[in-house]
């Protein structure tokens, strides 16, 4: 049985489509932290470089100083963590009935989260703000938690009902034949094949809520329930004049939360794909 392989040209276009999308994506990142170690004099070279002549600390102890960016990010995470935690629990059994009982309603609710995801910010915020104010949840970050599950939500849903979907229908169909009920098969048989997808679902929601700025802008009004994007743009000045090195170290740091997040979770995506291609 013969295999579909590659062609070389083919294959060199794709490594270097691959390399330009590292580059688009990784050099803004190494600027950043460049930036986030440079003194004030290298800041405003007229010939910047890439790599600090003389690295310091001080736009990292400036920020610390300026913002209080350890409550700001606690707020963050509280909010994120949770957010991703609702979503997760709340979407699980409804992918569950849409992919294993597909009718009209579950077509159109798929329709809906297609949809849904069309919606900009601006054009929901002015109900959404009225909707929380009259629930006395305006300036809460539990109130903040529920507008991140909410828009989370749809695509947490439609990204789980592809994982349902994937885990075969047999396999739940042998379990009723040894004797196992519809809530044993799903505890025993169907979550664990669909560990892989409910921890990527949650890792998108937390990165979704974490980097959020809008609904937290409008919503959060007092500084001690900020959160961190929020804070970032505090150290932009009433003329729109950034104090660049402090905010580029403030930005570098609110990034790593994401990235360790990432590469803890990624393994277990990857170590349950593998262990569910070996039960199937």
């Amino acid at each position: 049985m013969s295999t579909l392989r590659t062609s070389g040209p083919a294959r060199f276009g794709q490594y270097l489509a691959l390399l330009a999308y590292l580059g688009f994506l990784g050099l803004p990142f190494v600027w950043l932290i460049s930036t986030a170690f440079k003194p004030a004099p290298e800041l405003g070279s007229l010939h910047p470089t890439w790599i600090p002549e003389d690295p310091t600390l001080a736009n990292f102890r400036q920020a610390f100083d300026e913002q209080p960016l350890l409550r700001a990010a606690g707020n963050s995470l509280l909010a994120a963590l949770a957010a991703a935690l609702i979503a997760v629990v709340i979407a699980t059994p409804m992918a569950y009935v849409m992919a294993r009982h597909r009718s009209r309603l579950s077509t159109a609710a798929t329709g809906w989260v297609v949809i849904s995801q069309a919606f900009p910010f601006v054009l929901v915020i002015i109900p959404l703000f009225l909707v929380l104010k009259n629930l006395h949840l305006i300036n809460s970050l539990f109130g903040l938690v529920m507008v991140y599950v909410v828009w989370s939500l749809p695509f947490a849903l439609w990204m789980l009902t592809g994982y349902v979907r994937a885990v075969p229908a047999e396999l739940e169909e042998a379990a009723a034949v040894d004797g196992a009920g519809k809530l044993r098969t799903l505890v025993s048989v169907t979550a664990p094949l669909l560990a892989p997808g409910i921890v990527a679902t949650a890792l998108f929601a937390f990165i979704t809520a974490w980097n959020e700025f809008f609904f937290a802008l409008v919503l959060l009004k007092t500084p001690e329930k900020q959160t961190l994007p929020v804070v970032l743009t505090h150290f932009l000045g009433a003329e729109g004049v950034a104090d660049l090195g402090p905010l580029a170290a403030a930005a570098f740091l609110a990034t790593i939360p994401s990235l360790v997040v990432f590469a803890v979770i990624q393994r277990r995506i990857t170590g349950g794909m593998l262990t569910g291609a070996v039960k199937s």
